[in-house]
């Protein structure tokens, strides 16, 4: 859980700047050091109150936070002892300072060399911070396989070593933290890829920086948060409203042995609000749908030209749950794409629009996209690592592409709707979502709330949001093993009559 964050996520560079920012307002960096220390000890202290200490600390501004935190620790009595990654001659300016002021605390300090176990209390880790990118070299990589196999509690200073703070990315190792205390302000990478893997519950101190001063940068992404979103956009229904106010949204999709897949998008429109959706499926599942949901309009259709009587009455388009990739598929997507409606894209037809065998007359600034990485990677003609790499250059990249809202599924969704306007991450979800149909759930979701006459770029952060919150709902039922897509049905309808 993340409780009381700020909103804007900064890159690591921008946090570099504010930093510099802070220190020519008159502050020195021993000072703002310390202040990162103090907060951070006090965080550790409410969680672990009296264990001991072991604060691995490397060379640079990152170890010297650590440096403070095991001053403090040493002054409070409390046992503390570091282990240093590198030599104390390798420390500078105010890293130098810190190491100094814990010294002279009469902190017990050893080589990594001479860390033998870690056996019991705390370990604090200040290794790398946010100046690390790419390959985790030697001996950081042994002492973050010790830290991580030691089963104690870990607490990571600023940013887990090893997390590229920029990005998300984490190439092996890389510290399994149970608490990140972050400091001056939130840095985008901990919320999405790796991040939040790694990152265990993350608090944020702001080291008493101004508000003028953060306001210098302008952030380039920001944290989605579904009450406000819900607050502004689910407005209450006049008294005298009819069906026919709520859109109607067609579900194309369904090919021989899927139709589970066009059900389940159905049934998440309908939950939503959506005031009519119907489904245009392959004919032998027809009787399945109307059983399981006799609110549905369901038609079996053969070819793309059946399709069009469908496609006349629509308010919105639904196109790729379990399309498939036969020339079935490529008929209906074809008729689809012409039809220059309102159109969430997913699963099969980013595959087929991926392989190039169907080329859109037009690209649309209604249409919205919901890739996870795989379909991404073949999107943009390159591999998953390289989406994995960086997720908001691919998020980026592929609004770019398209020119329309897109979202990239995973661990901390991102949301691109403008180039010029910052990068929504949804922080939250678990991992209970890792199951078949959680995409059509949200497919669902984003169909019915345009339906509603919710624009692009308010329905796709507010159904990210939802179909988080209705797995978190889900989990805390029952736990996140076993959640079912199906599961978030019930708790949609409850999220959007807040």
């Amino acid at each position: 859980m993340h409780q009381n964050l700020p909103v804007s996520l900064f890159t690591t560079e921008q946090v570099r700047r504010l930093d510099q920012a802070v220190i020519r307002s008159g502050i020195p960096g021993i000072k703002l050091m310390k202040r990162a220390g103090y907060a951070a000890f006090q965080k550790i202290l409410s969680y672990w109150p009296g264990k001991p200490l072991t604060v691995f600390c490397g060379s640079g501004n990152n170890g010297g936070d650590g440096y403070i935190v095991a001053a403090l620790a040493a002054e409070g009595r409390l046992p503390v002892r570091v282990v240093q990654l590198n030599s104390p001659g390798k420390l500078h300016g105010d890293a130098r300072t810190a190491f100094q002021y814990a010294r002279d605390a009469g902190v017990p300090m050893v080589p990594f060399s001479d860390c033998l176990d870690l056996s019991t209390g705390v370990v604090v880790d200040a290794m790398l911070g946010t100046g690390f990118s790419g390959e985790v070299r030697e001996p950081f990589a042994q002492a973050i396989r010790l830290i991580n196999q030691s089963g104690l509690p870990v607490v990571a200073l600023d940013v887990p070593s090893g997390l590229c703070a920029n990005t998300g990315a984490a190439n092996e190792p890389a510290v399994e933290a149970n608490l990140t205390v972050t400091f001056i302000a939130l840095k985008q990478g901990l919320f999405t890829g790796r991040g939040p893997a790694l990152c265990g519950e993350l608090v944020c101190s702001d080291l008493r920086v101004s508000e003028q001063i953060l306001a210098t940068e302008p952030h380039p992404a920001c944290r989605l948060e579904l009450d406000p979103l819900r607050a502004t956009l689910l407005v209450p229904r006049r008294r005298d409203a009819h069906k026919g106010d709520f859109g109607h949204v067609l579900i194309i999709g369904g090919d021989h042995g899927f139709g589970g897949a066009v059900s389940m998008v159905a049934e998440a429109a309908l939950r939503v609000g959506a005031g009519l959706v119907s489904v245009a499926t392959r004919p032998e599942h027809v009787a399945a749908l109307l059983g399981r949901r006799p609110e549905l309009m369901v038609r079996g259709v053969t070819s793309g030209q059946l399709l069009l009587p469908l496609l006349a009455r629509a308010t919105v388009l639904v196109v790729g749950p379990g399309l498939g990739r036969s020339p079935w598929s490529e008929q209906l997507l074809q008729q689809a794409l012409a039809a220059q409606l309102p159109m969430i894209l997913d699963a099969d037809a980013l595959n087929i629009l991926s392989e190039g065998r169907l080329a859109p007359r037009h690209l649309s600034s209604n249409w919205i996209i919901t890739p996870h990485p795989g379909e991404a990677a073949r999107l943009l003609g390159i591999t998953v690592q390289d989406i994995e790499a960086d997720r908001f250059a691919a998020v980026r990249a592929l609004q770019k592409i398209f020119q329309c809202a897109v979202v990239l599924k995973g661990a901390g969704s991102l949301v691109c709707h403008d180039p010029g306007l910052p990068v929504g991450v949804c922080s939250g979800g678990n991992p209970g979502m890792a199951s078949g149909g959680m995409g059509d759930i949200l497919s669902g979701i984003v169909g019915g709330l345009v339906a509603q006459q919710l624009s692009p770029d308010k329905a796709l952060p507010l159904a990210v949001c939802l179909h988080a919150e209705a797995a978190d709902r889900a989990a805390a039922d029952g736990g996140e093993r076993g959640i079912l897509a199906t599961d978030l049905l019930g708790q949609l309808r409850q999220l959007v009559n807040p």
